[in-house]
């Protein structure tokens, strides 16, 4: 119910975090923030903060999308969603990111996971013969393959035979294979980074909360922060130069070590790729006092970093994920076939691209106008769909005149020719092209991935990040972390008390 001095912003349904039922909800503005609400007939009333700020909240819905879903899904429409997840037919993007759980068994026992054995009770481990089967199953996805694997847990590190999951997924046709880790295997075992490289792993997903030790001792229990820079140092060793720090951002715990976190990828921008942060999603029962206290959502990441890098990187230079999607419009257009596109919901993640130049930080957004430049990306694939012979030369040559219209040179870093690179795109359709810009480019990013208090189904329709498990079916990452997990791995798992856990 709509209240005096509040605006209505969507209706959808989520979930009941006490007994997990479907039911209505409301996502209302209230003193400038977006609020999610709803009620429960068995347990009651539930409101928590949805988006802490309300203006960017309508902002980023300009740039939603609705993708084309896959036309082979895994299930039929029976219960509804988010209770047919496998995929059913209602769902609207395709894989962007498959992940397999390789394993639940963990060499840590982290207060905000999920996903260990210690928490579960039992412990879950896919075969290697199973975990090639759901590669198998990612990579039949129709109209577009997944185009790229994360192989977590659990600490998929403790599985002796992850280089050879790694291969599989190569063999498979995977581009992108990244390994999910905390590590603290990687930290003391070089041969194994190495045998990971040999192998073709692309990236290590790295837990990284913080650049002092007392983020540590509240989000993993314990100061590890030296088995992280050690685990860098021996990705560096073994000449893997690709790292994403993975941050657990908790209020009050981390939240002003954002800047610090990125000057530090800064310094080892030779390794370090991404910084990827993600508000701490809360598994289980928790309180109410208790998530005002540590939640913390997207704009609250943004304004943190501007405050945090002097306004090097502010809120504007950040734009929601599938503000992308005329990239691959355009490039569906001129090869004539389908490609994948970010069609995640535009209030999942944010992101944006910084350069480095005489030490000063360059957003892109800086030198580049990126709305410009994605409304003609667009206009040029709607052109090429309409053209027949000859419109790929014509429209290639529009866009060599256009494009550069919506980039200032003079601003851009030192020895970057961006020009170049996107029309070197334009010209091949061939995203190879980019190798150059990410050499020189960090890319910070924001992922607030969903629990039961703050659960959404019109972002679950619209998420692009899907576990395979080995029933064959392939589940959006909330509602397997918000719903289905339990059932899922019970049905496969082992207690604990019969595995000598």
């Amino acid at each position: 119910m709509i209240r005096m001095g509040e605006n209505l912003l969507k209706k959808t349904r989520s979930l009941c975090p006490e007994c997990m039922r479907v039911i209505e909800a409301e996502v209302v503005e209230k003193e400038d923030k977006a609020l999610i609400r709803k009620k429960c007939p068995e347990h009651g009333d539930f409101e928590d903060v949805y988006w802490s700020d309300a203006w960017l909240y309508r902002w980023a819905e300009k740039f939603g999308r609705i993708g084309k879903g896959i036309e082979n899904p895994r299930t039929k429409e029976s219960k509804g969603c988010p209770l047919d997840c496998g995929i059913c037919p209602n769902h609207k993007s395709h894989t962007i990111l498959g992940i397999i759980d390789v394993t639940n068994r963990c060499n840590m026992r982290c207060p905000v996971c999920f996903a260990n054995a210690a928490a579960a009770g039992y412990v879950y481990e896919p075969t290697f013969k199973q975990i090639v089967e759901m590669i198998r199953n990612l990579r039949e996805n129709r109209p577009v393959p997944a185009p790229g694997l994360q192989l977590s847990g659990g600490e998929p590190t403790v599985r002796d035979d992850l280089p050879d999951i790694v291969r599989a997924a190569k063999e498979a046709g995977f581009p992108h294979v990244e390994v999910n880790s905390n590590g603290l295997r990687l930290a003391q075992d070089l041969d194994f980074v190495k045998r990971l490289v040999n192998a073709g792993v692309s990236t290590i997903y790295l837990q990284f909360d913080g650049v002092t030790p007392e983020p540590y001792k509240i989000t993993r229990g314990q100061n590890v922060l030296e088995y992280k820079l050690k685990a860098i140092e021996n990705c560096r060793r073994a000449g893997l130069h690709s790292v994403v720090l993975v941050v657990t951002l908790v209020r009050g715990v981390n939240d002003h070590q954002v800047g610090d976190i990125i000057r530090f990828a800064i310094e080892n921008m030779d390794v370090v790729r991404c910084v990827n942060v993600q508000p701490v999603s809360f598994a289980g029962r928790i309180s109410q006092r208790q998530r005002e206290k540590w939640r913390i959502t997207i704009p609250d990441f943004l304004k943190a970093v501007e405050e945090q890098t002097s306004g090097q990187i502010a809120v504007s230079d950040f734009y929601p994920v599938p503000c992308v999607v005329p990239i691959s419009l355009f490039v569906e257009a001129y090869k004539g076939k389908p490609h994948v596109e970010f069609t995640c919901h535009e209030h999942c993640g944010a992101a944006t691209y910084i350069f480095v130049d005489d030490g000063k930080m360059i957003p892109i957004t800086r030198f580049v106008n990126v709305e410009k430049l994605f409304e003609l990306l667009e206009k040029y694939a709607a052109d090429l769909k309409r053209g027949r012979f000859g419109a790929k030369a014509k429209v290639v040559a529009k866009a060599i005149k256009d494009i550069p219209g919506t980039i200032n040179m003079r601003n851009a870093p030192k020895g970057l020719n961006l020009l170049k690179v996107i029309l070197n795109i334009l010209r091949t359709g061939d995203y190879s092209a980019l190798a150059e810009f990410h050499e020189r480019a960090l890319m910070i990013g924001c992922m607030h991935f969903m629990d039961p208090y703050n659960f959404s189904q019109d972002r679950i329709e619209r998420c692009g990040i899907h576990y395979a498990v080995p029933d064959g079916r392939i589940v959006p990452f909330c509602s397997m972390n918000s719903i289905h997990r339990p059932t899922i791995e019970r049905k496969l798992g082992m207690p604990l008390d019969k595995c000598g856990g």
